[in-house]
């Protein structure tokens, strides 16, 4: 039977880009409606390119959340922004997420002048509306809508959920008539492993940013599915030095621990079954050298 207007599915490929800390992973969670990205208040977080999907009545949203785009400095840093501008010519759509406290920063100017260097537009999203007055916010909109590459403005908080509803209903009208590309319920793309892993790295992330910088991954060894309906993960947390690896397992084993059991809580809710997690931290001097490493957190390598 033919399908009516009303029944046409449409199915769109959206890049989220921005400058680290813009909010992306935040506004990410809350189109999709679930935690599919890290979440804490240290820039760089998103390493790689995790797709959330989001619905909207009849259309799909697939979600290209990219690593901040900033000036890199380390391999790591060029292959996160590589994977960003990747991201946005896979999308049919792109939204540019600004935080508006900061405004039309140097990092901005950054991203719109790669905008205009590959004639691509984007749909600005200016984000923590709620810690902007209104004048400087509108003065902000005016300023940017002048650059010349947006389509359209919109005003969001991501973290309370103000305006996100009516961006949503947007990106679903922007998204061209096909099939969905993945199933109703799905809400993310990234393997299971790697979102445990991503978890994990996370807790560290809240727990020790003051005294480890970014030298800490995180690699999901051992996936063991039981007869019982619950899951045995093996990660290894890789640092740098030995003088981190004390940090991170703390006095008598504590810090370690900590991080163990609200990594396992957290995944026990989003993947909704007993997790067994095995933590296991080692010394790998030069793990942001390693092309496997690349591999496994879904970048290129990049020369």
């Amino acid at each position: 039977m033919a399908q009516t207007p009303e029944q046409e599915t449409r199915c769109g490929f959206v890049a989220l880009i921005g400058a680290p800390n813009a909010g992306k992973s935040t506004l990410l969670n809350a189109l999709v409606g679930a935690k599919v990205a890290i979440v804490t208040h240290k820039v760089q977080t998103t390493r790689t390119k995790i797709t959330g999907i989001g619905m909207h009545e009849n259309t799909q949203l697939v979600f290209l959340d990219t690593p901040g785009i900033f000036e890199p400095k380390r391999r790591l840093d060029r292959a996160m922004v590589n994977a960003a501008w990747k991201g946005s010519e896979d999308a049919e759509i792109t939204v540019l997420l600004v935080d508006a406290r900061k405004g039309l920063d140097h990092e901005v100017e950054h991203i719109i002048a790669g905008l205009k260097d590959t004639k691509r537009k984007a749909i600005l999203v200016l984000n923590k509306i709620d810690l902007i007055k209104r004048d400087s916010l509108l003065a902000l909109a005016q300023k940017m809508d002048e650059t010349g590459v947006f389509t359209d403005i919109f005003m969001v908080s991501a973290l309370t959920g103000d305006g996100v509803a009516d961006l949503k209903a947007h990106l679903a009208a922007q998204s061209p008539v096909g099939p969905w590309m993945y199933p109703e319920d799905q809400v993310a793309d990234v393997t299971l492993r790697l979102l445990a892993a991503e978890i994990t790295r996370e807790k560290i992330y809240l727990r020790l940013h003051d005294e480890l910088p970014y030298s800490t991954t995180v690699e999901t060894e051992e996936w063991e599915e039981r007869k019982d309906g619950s899951v045995k993960i093996s990660q290894v947390i890789h640092v740098e030095r030995d003088s981190q690896k004390g940090i991170v397992i703390g006095k008598g084993g504590s810090m370690l621990k900590l991080i163990g059991q609200m990594a396992r809580e957290d995944m026990e809710e989003n993947f909704e079954r007993k997790v067994h997690l095995f933590l296991h931290v080692r010394v790998t001097e030069r793990w942001a050298e390693d092309r496997t490493m690349y591999k496994d957190m879904g970048l290129d390598y990049v020369d």
